[in-house]
């Protein structure tokens, strides 16, 4: 996000909210859109993000006492969230504050020392419950502050992993890695395949030609904690276990087609028999899109694309009308090369590749038939693909943030 700067007035209700701004310092980190590759992270597969160059920012000053004092300009009529270094636990009136809280305490308890409070103001540009995860980006702005702040020089890996063990442990939802990942390690232009089981990654560049990535948001809101997500991952468990007893295996990402076909009758369960497959199917159609994509056959990727939707909504279980709406309304418009949704389910967004000269078109139509059938709007973004999680300096010139 080369170039990007944010108005000087978030400084000024810096300001009023915590007084004196001298050294500040300002931190972004990045939403994330998966193009292929859904919920096959914590089944040990393979995923296909790209970094958005939109997420979330937050300004920082150490304090001279014990003291953490949060405050989101997306929330403010919660006003400033305070809590003590000594006494970090998860505390349901403290919303999305325990997101950094979580953070914080993860670091305590991995042995980085933090004495000295801190003054944190945030402020998001992802869409709330979108799916283009704004808690991993919450995490990832929070740890690069800490790390910068305290001067602890941890690498990047390792802090993708104390968020994660965040948002696993201190909030409570059994989210893969794929998020954090992306959020602290995207690069401009790129995506990234990473391997959920060892964390191998590899960059490719994007080449859509004469498309672009499309992401529609169907506003239909949706937590992941209290969705269906955990639910998901303990089904997936189970079909493993039950495949272990057989198989010298992991996870279902250690699977081919050809293996789980000969041995899925070791799955009793109907139910977590589909939940199983399309871990395993999915894992292998993101390898076949990275292919595609290094190939520039961009025809065939937008072909997995529409098959992991039908994965996700007919084994998985995950999508619902809003999301299915918005694909189906998709697939049947000339401009669309690829459709399916991205995240978790059960709301949030779709992404599709759309060609460059029907992308207007295809908002208009396929915004007016949802808005027809499921009574709303849904919103649209033209995704840019920008860098992970970063510091941004001050220009004194521009009095404005920049990268």
């Amino acid at each position: 996000m080369e170039g990007m700067t944010i108005p000087k007035s978030l400084l000024n209700e810096f300001i009023t909210l915590f007084g004196d701004s001298s050294k500040t310092r300002i931190f972004f980190a990045p939403g994330r859109v998966n193009l292929i590759g859904e919920h096959t992270d914590y089944n040990g597969g393979h995923v296909l993000p790209c970094t958005l160059s939109f997420g979330t920012y937050v300004i920082t000053r150490k304090r001279d006492d014990d003291i953490v004092k949060v405050y989101s300009k997306n929330f403010s009529e919660l006003g400033v969230i305070q809590f003590n270094l000594k006494q970090l636990v998860y505390e349901k009136e403290d919303d999305w504050a325990n997101y950094p809280k979580g953070v914080i305490k993860t670091f305590i308890d991995s042995g980085y020392k933090i004495e000295n409070g801190i003054d944190m103001f945030f402020y998001g540009e992802i869409p709330n419950g979108a799916g283009l995860s704004s808690s991993a980006s919450i995490e990832l702005a929070t740890a690069v502050a800490l790390n910068n702040n305290y001067n602890f020089k941890i690498d990047m890996i390792t802090m993708v992993k104390l968020s994660q063990h965040a948002e696993n442990e201190f909030i409570g939802v059994n989210c893969g890695i794929m998020d954090q990942f992306a959020s602290g390690m995207g690069k401009l232009g790129k995506a990234i395949l990473l391997d959920c089981n060892t964390l191998e990654y590899e960059y490719t560049d994007i080449k859509l030609d004469n498309a672009s990535i499309v992401i529609a948001n169907t506003n239909k809101k949706r937590g992941l904690a209290d969705s269906k997500y955990n639910d998901r991952r303990e089904e997936c468990n189970r079909a493993l276990n039950q495949l272990k007893d057989k198989l010298n295996i992991k996870s279902l990402g250690d699977l081919t087609e050809e293996e789980f076909e000969n041995n899925k009758h070791l799955i009793l369960n109907e139910i977590e028999r589909s939940r199983a497959k399309h871990a395993v199917y999915e894992n292998v159609r993101t390898v076949k899109a990275l292919k595609a994509l290094k190939e520039n056959d961009i025809k065939e990727f937008g072909r997995l694309m529409n098959e992991s939707h039908i994965s996700l909504r007919d084994d998985y279980e995950v999508t619902g009308r809003e999301l299915d709406t918005l694909v189906e309304l998709a697939w049947n418009h000339e401009g669309t090369i690829g459709a399916r949704m991205t995240g978790a389910g059960f709301g949030g967004c779709t992404v599709n590749i759309i060609k460059n000269n029907m992308i207007s078109k295809f908002i208009e139509d396929v915004g007016g038939r949802y808005k027809d059938i499921i009574g709303y709007e849904p919103s649209f973004y033209i995704a840019s693909i920008g860098d992970g999680a970063r510091e941004i300096s001050i220009s004194k010139e521009a009095q404005e943030y920049e990268v």
